[in-house]
């Protein structure tokens, strides 16, 4: 690789940089919660902002049905396509733009974008729409070089992340609106993210009478059967610890109950009770097995308890991301510049996360996270209160993504 070419994309980033950060703020400060999912606003803000690069940005409305069916209310996904010359391959840059609603105990406004010590915070500085501006300026750099370019690159930008990423990448995919041959997707700058854990969501409704909490015995108490079931998840742990994964970074599959809505009064024997349980799979786990596996317990759990109905409504069954052939030129490439930029090993392992980057590996596309954040998802505070993300990383990630592109989408030596 030529290093003066090298050399220049690095001064340009440098010299661009105050600019990045004018525009990860601007990309911060548009709200984009989901729930209630309201996101095809800050697409269209997005597109304008690319439009000043003298960028077309495609805009992709998922139907409005479809995304209300989903628990959503407006979803825009963004590909903008940057042709180059023949002989090269395509690659995709994707991140998400939809973000866990704020929440309490913030010390610095969560769309404030506030710049403090060498830190941006806000809802999603770190996670993920801080490779909003990696991506972005990454290809600018590449693209101000001057020089002869093969192959193509698109920018995918998405809006359901939160909800598993079907309406954002998995639908872009299955309407044969792209196809590229390898995929970056929004990670963190010093571990190079190469498999991830599956995800089972399960929805449970349990039914059964609601009646005067004097006269409880003319009742048939939801609550006290919910007991049963929850009794049931949590004593599988102990099972669950047991099973230990192959992948580095990947421990054991977990299972927990996040939310539990019930009940119409302090007076009133419960008649309806709904939890949401997430169950996550590592990679040597089958989706499909574990959930038989889950449902048959949480049924068992409660099975002759008289006048209990359940309901079970699957919410997410997502797949494990896996290496696959072509990933690892990807991570040999990181790798490589990552050394160099950062001053040190950049690791390449498994997370116990889930991400969209596995409906690209689920379509046999080679696809890792890599982007801008810290060592862990803890030092950034992501879904916590001030999110953050150390600017320094910022740089220093555009870096590493531009050199790579470079590598794959440069001139031959």
């Amino acid at each position: 690789m030529d290093t003066q070419l090298q050399e220049r994309l690095l001064q340009w980033i440098d010299a661009h940089f105050d600019e990045e950060v004018g525009f990860l703020q601007q990309v911060v400060r548009i709200p984009t919660d989901t729930p209630p999912g309201n996101n095809a606003p800050h697409a269209e803000q997005v597109a304008a902002m690319l439009g000043g690069f003298g960028w077309q940005a495609e805009k992709h409305a998922v139907p409005e049905q479809e995304v209300r069916d989903y628990g959503m209310e407006s979803i825009t996904n963004l590909i903008v396509r940057r042709p180059y010359g023949a002989g090269g391959p395509t690659l995709a840059l994707n991140a998400h733009g939809d973000v866990v609603p704020p929440g309490e105990g913030w010390t610095r406004p969560p769309y404030g974008a506030v710049v403090e010590d060498g830190f941006l915070y806000g809802r999603a500085a770190a996670v993920s729409k801080s490779d909003f501006a990696t991506y972005v300026y990454a290809v600018r750099a590449l693209e101000a070089l001057g020089v002869p370019l093969r192959g193509a690159l698109e920018l995918h930008f998405t809006y359901d992340e939160e909800f598993g990423g079907l309406l954002g990448p998995g639908w872009l995919l299955e309407q044969g609106l792209t196809r590229p041959d390898y995929v970056i997707a929004a990670g963190f700058a010093y571990n190079i993210v190469t498999a991830h854990n599956a995800c089972l969501q399960l929805e449970i409704t349990v039914h059964g009478k609601a009646g005067h909490g004097a006269m409880p015995e003319t009742a048939v108490d939801a609550l006290q059967a919910a007991t049963r079931i929850l009794n049931a998840i949590y004593g599988q742990l102990p099972e669950l610890k047991k099973i230990k994964s192959k992948v580095p970074g990947i421990d054991s599959p977990t299972m927990l109950v996040g939310r539990i809505d019930g009940g119409t009064n302090t007076n009133v024997v419960p008649g309806k009770v709904v939890m949401k349980m997430d169950r996550r799979m590592i990679p040597e786990e089958d989706p499909v097995a574990v959930e038989a596996q889950v449902r048959a317990l949480v049924e068992d759990s409660v099975r002759g308890v008289p006048g209990i109905r359940l309901e079970i409504r699957r919410l997410l069954l997502s797949h494990a991301l896996r290496p696959l052939p072509g990933s690892e030129k990807l991570v040999a490439s990181l790798q490589q510049h990552g050394r160099a930029v950062m001053g040190e090993e950049i690791t390449a392992q498994g997370t116990p996360l889930y991400a969209d980057a596995r409906l690209y590996g689920e379509r046999g596309i080679p696809a890792v996270l890599y982007g801008a954040g810290p060592r862990t998802v803890l030092e950034s505070n992501a879904k916590k209160a001030d999110e953050r993300l150390l600017l320094d990383d910022l740089r220093k990630a555009t870096k590493v993504v531009a050199l790579t592109l470079l590598d794959f989408l440069g001139p031959q030596a």
